[in-house]
């Protein structure tokens, strides 16, 4: 019979932490006291004595994110992620991240809040680089994974204000100040609203588009919104938009250089390349025909002067009017004449007539 105390098992002593985990995990504590220039001290320590280690890049990504710098946060996220690794998170700022699998808490698949927020990291990066439409994809997907988030709307507000759909940003403008977010917000376009809660960001920027939507009063203000609507729609391959919002910007300013080139560009998408060329001709000969492009539906516009635009879009019309004359000339068998969208004209004449036969009193 064996008698307490005749049975010793040995329990294996936990690890002793290494130096760059002591310095990521104090680092850690003193995000979570919000001593930011700590805490990257502790991360950049580590990173020289390990530059490979995937939780110190994580953690200098999020510094940096602290600090504004979007593309290197992205850069350190990314390299960090490329790292395989089993290993547990131990300490995070975020207590959902405790405990899982540095991958999965790196990809975010069982947390909501690590996609979104690397959703609205991605989509400021391309804001600052006015890639819009690539912004606005990202976006709309985060959304679907949290329509409360404020960041979120807050920059998809910023994306359809720079779209000029500012009746949708105020729509996302007010959603997140409704959201009553005391959450700050670290990365801005301009930096100027840094620091300060994101829904007080969000009602100050809804303030100041209706002030700006209220001085939209003369025509050539909302043809200049209007062409840049067209211009992001095209982006998007809304060509029905695009030629809708160009059709009224001419409308409301036939002068303008700007509208005389979309209209143009709209002519030539549905195939009337002679009046395509005309307005590329007049908004050659146009009132600021030598200002600068700044957004178009091809990069090598942008920056570009607007009358070597039109000129360029001009010799490419008159090159494919050639082209088709050529070719008609080519053609033989009879002469068929056709409408715009291509479809023969039926040529052959009405059947002749008779009058009815007029009744007489004469015997037959």
């Amino acid at each position: 019979m064996a008698q307490a105390g005749d049975w010793k098992i040995n329990l294996p002593r936990r690890s002793k932490s290494t130096p760059v985990q002591q310095l990521n995990r104090e680092g850690v504590e003193a995000v979570k006291k919000h001593e930011i220039e700590k805490a990257k001290s502790l991360f950049y320590r580590a990173y020289l004595l390990d530059p490979d280690d995937p939780f110190t890049l994580n953690n200098l990504g999020y510094i940096s994110e602290l600090e504004g710098q979007a593309e290197r946060a992205q850069t350190y996220y990314s390299l960090a992620s490329r790292t395989r690794s089993d290993a547990v998170v131990d300490r995070a700022s975020s207590p959902q991240v405790e405990g899982q699998l540095f991958s999965t808490a790196m990809t975010g698949t069982q947390n909501t809040s690590v996609q979104v927020n690397r959703a609205n990291l991605a989509a400021t990066i391309l804001l600052s680089q006015r890639r819009v439409s690539e912004a606005e994809t990202l976006l709309q997907q985060a959304f679907l994974l949290d329509q409360k988030n404020p960041f979120t709307l807050n920059n998809l507000g910023v994306t359809k204000e720079m779209e000029g759909d500012f009746n949708g940003a105020l729509a996302y403008y007010r959603a997140a100040a409704d959201v009553h977010s005391a959450q700050a917000v670290v990365l801005a376009q301009g930096g100027e609203s840094g620091g300060k809660p994101v829904s007080e960001v969000a009602a100050t920027a809804a303030k100041r588009l209706i002030e700006r939507m209220n001085t939209l009063e003369t025509p050539n203000e909302q043809a200049s919104l209007l062409n840049l609507r067209g211009v992001y729609a095209l982006n998007r391959n809304d060509l029905q938009a695009a030629s809708k919002d160009f059709i009224e910007a001419y409308k409301l300013d036939p002068n303008d250089a700007f509208s005389l080139n979309n209209a143009g560009y709209v002519a030539e998408l549905e195939g009337d390349l002679e009046s395509a060329q005309i307005f590329y001709e007049r908004a050659r000969a146009a009132r600021e025909a030598n200002a600068k492009v700044g957004l178009a539906s091809r990069r090598s516009a942008e920056g570009a002067k607007l009358v070597e635009v039109a000129d360029e879009s001009n010799q490419h019309v008159s090159s494919r009017i050639d082209e088709i004359s050529a070719s008609r000339r080519m053609e033989t068998g009879p002469i068929v004449l056709k409408r715009r969208d291509g479809t023969p004209v039926d040529m052959t004449p009405p059947a002749e007539q008779h009058p009815p036969t007029q009744p007489t009193n004469e015997p037959h």
